[in-house]
């Protein structure tokens, strides 16, 4: 079974130019043109234009997602990676849906609210006994207060900025990116960067984080499946403490 250029591109949202340059850079080839120069898609190319439009969600430009296909090549195998994120974004999104929902209801019967049903989904204080006890009660409410004080649109900036971190970050593990290349290393410095951000954070004020801490939350990211899963998992999460450990490294290298 074959599709044309035009059917593709009205079922997929987009447009006959975007899928004709696809296949200019190497993405998307067609199984036939057609005599009047029209392009088809056959079951292959429907499969790569799905891992293609994934692949942009998670933010990727064409460069990387060519890498990214050259390199996963059955498409059975990279479309589970893609399924098991999507249900994680799918689980954030229905309890915070499930929690808006139930604040309707009540707001619309004049019940009053109950707080743990309101704010179920939203909570960024449920790793609050892991920081006190590895950092200590002042990193905890040092970061609190940061977090506190930022808007609303701040705040969901921010929960954005982390969201597409991790999901590059898993990206590049699926796409078996080496811990101490170019590619993990610039994501670790976007990791270490967010963190030194933060009041609160070890090294915060001295331009990253304390190489120490650092090593401390690669391994925590494997350790805690809560955490791992931000990453796709325990394999994707031991490739960020490993990427985090040769940067941390190299920090600690700098300030000898």
């Amino acid at each position: 079974m074959e599709w044309s250029i035009h059917q593709i591109a009205r079922l997929a949202g987009t447009t006959s130019r975007t899928l004709r340059h696809y296949g200019d850079v190497g993405l998307l080839e067609p199984s036939r043109v057609g005599a009047n120069g029209y392009r088809y898609y056959d079951r292959t190319g429907l499969l790569a234009l799905q891992r293609i439009l994934l692949l942009r969600q998670l933010g990727l430009g064409l460069p990387r997602i060519r890498e990214v296909m050259a390199r996963q090549t059955d498409p059975g195998e990279a479309l589970t990676v893609h399924l098991r994120w999507l249900r994680l974004e799918q689980q954030r999104l229905d309890d915070q849906i499930t929690a808006v929902q139930n604040t309707l209801r009540r707001l619309e019967r004049g019940d009053d609210l109950m707080a743990e049903e309101a704010l179920h989904g939203f909570d960024h204080t449920r790793y609050r006994d892991e920081v006190e006890q590895r950092w200590g009660q002042e990193a905890y409410r040092s970061s609190d207060a940061w977090w506190r004080g930022m808007t609303d649109d701040e705040r969901a900036g921010w929960q954005r900025a982390q969201e597409r971190l991790q999901q590059d970050w898993a990206a590049a593990a699926d796409a078996g990116e080496d811990p101490a290349g170019e590619t993990a290393q610039a994501l670790a410095a976007r990791h270490a960067d967010g963190l030194a951000s933060i009041p609160g954070t070890p090294g915060h004020g001295t331009g990253a984080p304390d190489a120490d801490y650092l090593r401390g939350l690669g391994e925590l990211y494997v350790a805690d499946d809560r955490f791992a899963a931000h990453y796709g998992g325990a394999a994707n999460a031991a490739f960020v403490r490993d990427a985090l450990r040769r940067y941390a490294d190299g920090v600690e290298g700098d300030r000898a």
